[in-house]
């Protein structure tokens, strides 16, 4: 028996933190549909010619659209799978269902991200811009708002935070990262108190080498294990 079938794409919400802000990246979208508007990076998941050849996995597609629109190669950023989105018409074209995921990038890698060649242009935006003052093509602002709502309520108990400092951090610098990421001011003392903690546990450690700062010289650290659930 023949069916319809509906094509897939994959989306990413690609975060980093710069200024003490969180970003998000998007695209001008070159072509039709939504040409000239703002949208995630994202394409067609690419499929075989035949049955025995099938195409890429949803994954390798992610990671390859990665790449294309940052730049930076396969596995230096964090990818997670986050959502699939299937509403019918969300795509004008045809039916399209997209699997959703989410990526983060160092602070001291989003300088290199540049526009992808399906791209009139790529720009971070300040996710406060991004869903306020900024119209989405296709579903992409309720991907965005399923995104945040991912890192957000993982930033507390996991080690997704090491992702958005760079290499080695202070205090402060991871301080504020959790702080881009949650849309709030933490207790400089309590988190200070909870940085301890993950010494003791063996989560960071001291590297080498002091951050200058306004004041004086600041400690920096590293990430070197799992955070303890």
């Amino acid at each position: 028996m023949d069916f319809n079938r509906p094509s897939v794409t994959v989306d990413l919400a690609i975060f980093t933190v710069l200024d003490a802000d969180l970003k998000i990246l998007l695209i001008r979208r070159k072509l039709a549909p939504f040409e000239g508007m703002w949208a995630l990076p994202g394409g067609f998941v690419l499929v075989g010619p035949s049955a025995a050849e099938q195409g890429e996995s949803v994954e390798d597609a992610a990671y390859r659209e990665l790449e294309e629109e940052t730049g930076l190669p396969r596995r230096t950023l964090y990818l997670e799978q986050l959502h699939t989105f299937g509403r019918p018409g969300r795509d004008p074209r045809e039916r399209v269902i997209t699997v959703a995921w989410v990526a983060l990038v160092r602070p001291d890698l989003a300088p290199t991200v540049h526009a992808g060649t399906d791209a009139a242009d790529a720009r971070w935006f300040s996710v406060r811009d991004a869903l306020a003052d900024t119209d989405l093509a296709f579903d992409h602002s309720d991907i965005v708002d399923a995104a945040l709502d991912r890192i957000r309520g993982k930033v507390d108990y996991s080690s997704i935070s090491f992702e958005l400092v760079p290499p080695t951090f202070t205090i402060a610098e991871l301080r504020s990262a959790h702080e881009a990421i949650k849309g709030a001011a933490y207790d400089p003392g309590n988190f200070r108190r909870r940085f301890k903690r993950m010494q003791t546990d063996g989560v960071i450690a001291v590297a080498p080498g002091r951050r200058h700062t306004a004041t004086k010289p600041a400690k920096v650290y590293r990430f070197v294990g799992p955070t303890p659930e």
